[in-house]
């Protein structure tokens, strides 16, 4: 009997979670976000093994990627990398890009195959989340408190010389603390520290807006389209320290640039303005804001009606989209292949 009631139960969960899914925004964006971490922590109880016989070596980072990049298939989300041939030369750099949500990791794994020898700059908090902190660790990802300043600068200038000797780079996010506003914040001087002092070049990394697909606010996660374009590198030889407020504000000019270019591209594209879940959801209540969730989706979709090959351009040739806002990279655009 008691065994009966578990099988009602979980038929009964089984019914309610695709109807909580369609007709709760809320239910989805957690649902989703739980399925996020869960795999990852999956993947990296999976992975911790393989990486003790390598540990701290970046490399398995591109495991990791290889492992977690199906996550943004199962969220609905597709990441077209724009400079592929720019973010693969195998030379040091300090990466810097803007950060709007967690959700920015699962555009790195989708194309860590590409930066091959990359790794990372994140709070040392993150250490302690389980397998996931673990197996970031044995990926040589470097650790810093942020509540710390200048611990955390030792250590971002302490790494230097590995980047250069192995051919490594570092990611930073300038901004610090990931916000979803539509805008590239004021940046951080660290990472524009560790360049200078290693006479590294910075190479700039944009994500196109979220806002077409995600407000955490709100508590809504739809399917998305994110155009991440790497930008030629920025030389830093000759500067000093003198030099990096200059260099920040150059940086960063080149970023929000780019950062508008893209997310016009995708706001055009599928018919959104650059607060379409705000807007949508607030003047139309839960009917408006489906219709956004269902205008994206077919278009990410592979084969049927409306959704066309997963390795398909994510920009038709010919299009509106072309033609009103060119390719900041044409060359260069990298796609799964799954």
């Amino acid at each position: 009997m008691i065994a009966s009631w578990y099988e009602i139960l979980l038929i009964c969960g089984i019914i309610l979670l695709p109807i909580c899914y369609e007709t709760s925004h809320k239910f989805r964006y957690n649902f989703k976000f739980f399925v996020y971490y869960f795999a990852v922590m999956i993947n990296s109880l999976i992975l911790i093994p393989a990486m003790l016989f390598r540990a701290k070596d970046v490399r398995n980072l591109v495991w990791a990627g290889s492992f977690c990049r199906h996550i943004s298939t199962v969220l609905g989300l597709r990441w077209e990398l724009r400079g592929a041939e720019i973010l693969s030369r195998d030379e040091a750099y300090v990466i810097v890009s803007n950060h709007q949500s967690s959700l920015d990791i699962l555009g790195m794994f989708d194309f860590w195959h590409v930066m091959q020898k990359c790794t990372v700059i994140a709070k040392k908090e993150l250490l302690y989340t389980g397998p996931f902190g673990v197996a970031a660790w044995l990926a040589g990802l470097i650790y810093i408190d942020r509540k710390n300043p200048a611990k955390a600068h030792s250590v971002m200038n302490d790494c230097t010389d590995m980047l250069k000797e192995k051919r490594i780079k570092l990611w930073v996010f300038p901004e610090g603390t990931r916000r979803n506003t539509n805008e590239i914040h004021a940046f951080k001087k660290g990472a524009f520290h560790v360049a200078v002092s290693s006479q590294l070049p910075i190479m700039p990394v944009v994500y196109s807006s979220y806002s077409t697909f995600l407000d955490d606010k709100a508590k809504i996660l739809n399917n998305g389209h994110v155009i991440v374009t790497t930008l030629e590198p920025i030389e830093t030889k000759g500067l000093t320290t003198e030099d990096i407020p200059a260099l920040m504000e150059r940086v960063r000019n080149v970023m929000i640039e780019t950062f508008k270019a893209t997310s016009k591209e995708i706001e055009v594209k599928y018919g959104v303005n650059g607060n379409g879940l705000a807007t949508t959801l607030n003047s139309g209540g839960k009917g408006r804001f489906r219709y956004l969730d269902e205008l994206i989706k077919p278009k990410l979709g592979g084969g049927g009606a409306g959704g066309g090959d997963a390795g398909s351009p994510l920009v038709s040739n010919g299009s509106s989209v072309k033609q009103m806002v060119p390719p900041l990279v044409p060359d260069g655009v990298h796609r799964r292949k799954d």
